[in-house]
């Protein structure tokens, strides 16, 4: 795993990396700090394999902090700023992210900062979905994390070792098992309702014998699913 530091003086961005981070399994958090000198005298104690850092700050600014580090660790430049780009990839940052920083955006620089430490290791394999904070998930779809809001799931189809995801919009296949999905996406939206079938509760039309409709889909009811489904929508009328 990479031991991550957090150097930031807004707690709003802090918090933003830390979740991020919690996310990725090859990443460990060590330590945050709002203060870039406290922060060097950490790291002089008990230093971390990458550092998050942000450019603009009070005391000691990004590029100076870079300078007495001296490469001792990778370092990933978080700024709400593209005029300071070229300065810190002359100091060889692994990447620079613009805030508001997207998960698949912090991603992919991880990615670069594990393949730069462990080139002739494999990235430990990442779950395929990450669980649902603020209204949405991320789904691995082939090399990309896409971002699928809650809203926006109708309902999902389990295709042998794929999930099809249908939304609004589009439909989004993925290479994961629906058990994992089930844990991850939250009870009281999604229910299974067939070995195959998951579905928004919010986005059902009607149901009629064994059978849902979704749109113009429809979507059978397993027998080892009907009572916990209709249990659900009995809680749901109460």
């Amino acid at each position: 795993m990479l031991q991550c530091l957090v150097i930031d003086d807004e707690p709003l961005a802090i918090k933003l990396l830390e979740d991020h981070i919690g996310k990725v399994p090859f990443l460990k958090l060590a330590g945050s700090n709002s203060n870039p000198l406290e922060a060097l005298i950490a790291f002089n104690q008990a230093p971390v394999d990458l550092i998050f850092l942000d450019i603009q700050m009070p005391q000691l600014n990004g590029v100076q902090f870079m300078q007495l580090l001296q490469n001792r660790a990778q370092v990933i430049i978080t700024s709400a700023f593209q005029e300071y780009a070229i300065e810190g990839f002359e100091h060889n940052v692994v990447d620079y992210l613009l805030k508001p920083i997207s998960f698949e955006r912090f991603y992919r620089a991880v990615e670069k900062a594990w393949k730069l430490k462990h080139p002739a290791t494999h990235l430990p394999a990442s779950p395929e979905i990450f669980p649902a904070t603020g209204g949405y998930i991320f789904i691995k779809v082939e090399t990309k994390m896409v971002r699928v809001e809650l809203d926006d799931i109708l309902y999902v189809e389990g295709l042998k070792n794929y999930l099809s995801i249908y939304t609004k919009t589009q439909r989004i296949l993925t290479l994961q098992s629906m058990k994992q999905l089930e844990e991850t996406l939250p009870p009281n939206r999604f229910i299974r309702v067939h070995k195959s079938y998951m579905v928004a509760l919010d986005k059902i039309n009607t149901i009629e014998r064994q059978e849902i409709l979704i749109g113009n889909t429809i979507i059978p009811i397993g027998s080892t699913y009907a009572d916990n489904f209709f249990n659900m929508l009995n809680r749901l009328k109460a």
